[in-house]
């Protein structure tokens, strides 16, 4: 089993304004509010109401930013732990999530700018030891845009308690591709869409077969390191955000046979891996947000791999492809949004951004019950505030 390193950066000032919260979980006191600090533009009173009133059952802490040529606008609310009932800390560090896809997928295109990794090429080719021949007609871009037909691998447990039960498992990445491709597949390559991790985790693979190198090194000497991200990380085997975050929670059955909040703040990504594993903050996915619509990160003909769906449909749900090679769109308030949300327990995340770049929005939601089946409720309050409803 491979040893990751964890690759941790230094914190770096978040600038933000607080919204005040009230108390709903018994555990919780009323936080101070500091006063605002900056003017909002058009969307500020519907976002500073989409995140009031925190903590409810739904999320426990908010962190809201909203860039671009449109204006800017700055919010947090909520509180940094039920136990001491202090404020959220708006420059706290979360799990992203799924957002982790978008470097995964800005580090596999700028190889294939160089040259290094051909997107039409079969990911067999690069792994032939791992990849066995009958998933040998999927290419680097279905794996990349979710078109590949590869099931999920298993993982232990059912419900969240038995996960829960299970949060330091370590996961190795190789493992985990060999129990998905022992499976039969889903659809023929490019055939359909069906969003899951496994892609992604192959790509990481990809990544440390055609560098030589680890892909949390990659990613950090490609992006973290040249946009200076200095508080995005990525915590390896390790089960901890280290360094300041405001702590999650999840609903569950709890010892006593009652169910509750549990802080699940402590809890291996592993499974996730270059699928959903970093640890990052609001103001450094801003930063990021940004170079990638600009075209800073990946550039020319392979940043339009990013804004292109698949012609193809849903697995599930028979709609059409939802899933870009890194990102997603969905039209709100009449134009087009893309961008990538998040969910580790106890944390939602998104980024976002119209096509131009004139309105960028970032949140981090201490979300109750992070993977749910449908949008968080504060999370989805805040989308709708900051572009319109869909």
């Amino acid at each position: 089993m491979k040893t990751r390193t964890s690759l941790l950066t230094a914190a770096v000032l978040v600038a933000g304004i607080a919204v005040g919260p009230s108390v709903l979980p018994a555990a919780a006191s009323t936080p101070s509010v500091p006063a605002a600090s900056t003017a909002a533009p058009s969307p500020g009173p519907a976002l500073a109401a989409a995140i009031a009133n925190l903590p409810r059952a739904d999320a426990t802490a908010a962190l809201v930013r909203v860039g671009g040529k449109e204006g800017t606008w700055r919010g947090s609310s909520g509180v940094h732990d039920l136990r001491s009932g202090r404020p959220a800390d708006p420059a706290g560090r979360f799990r992203a999530g799924s957002v982790t896809k978008v470097f995964t997928a800005a580090v596999a295109l700028q190889l294939a700018e160089e040259g290094r990794l051909d997107l039409d090429r079969s990911a067999r080719s690069y792994l032939p030891e791992l990849i066995p021949a009958s998933y040998g007609g999927v290419t680097v871009r279905q794996l990349l845009d979710h078109t590949h037909g590869i099931p999920a691998p298993d993982f232990p447990g059912t419900t969240v308690e038995e996960w829960y039960a299970n949060r330091f498992q370590v996961h190795d990445p190789e493992d985990m591709v060999r129990s998905a491709t022992s499976k039969k597949r889903e659809f023929a390559p490019g055939e359909r869409q069906h969003y899951l991790n496994i892609g992604y985790t192959i790509t990481g693979l990809l990544i440390e077969r055609v560098t030589h190198d680890s892909y949390e090194r990659q990613v950090a000497r490609r992006v973290l390191g040249p946009l200076g991200l200095r508080n995005t990380s990525f915590p390896g085997s390790g089960p901890r955000i280290a360094g300041p975050h405001n702590h999650g929670y999840q609903t569950m059955r709890l010892d006593d046979g009652t169910t509750g909040l549990r802080d699940v703040s402590v809890w291996g990504a592993t499974d996730a891996w270059a699928a959903g594993d970093i640890i990052s903050t609001t103001a450094d996915l801003e930063r990021f947000t940004g170079a990638l619509f600009e075209g800073r990160i990946v550039r020319g003909p392979l940043l339009e791999e990013m804004f292109t769906l698949p012609e193809v449909t849903d697995f599930g749900t028979g709609e059409p492809a939802a899933y870009s090679v890194g990102l997603s769109m969905k039209v709100l308030g009449g134009r087009e949004v893309w961008g990538k949300t998040g969910g580790r327990w106890g944390y939602n995340a998104a980024i976002a951004s119209t096509r131009d770049g004139s309105r960028t929005l970032v949140y981090s939601v201490n979300s109750t019950d992070a993977k749910g089946q449908g949008m968080n409720r504060t999370a989805e309050n805040i989308m709708v505030a900051a572009y319109g409803r869909p």
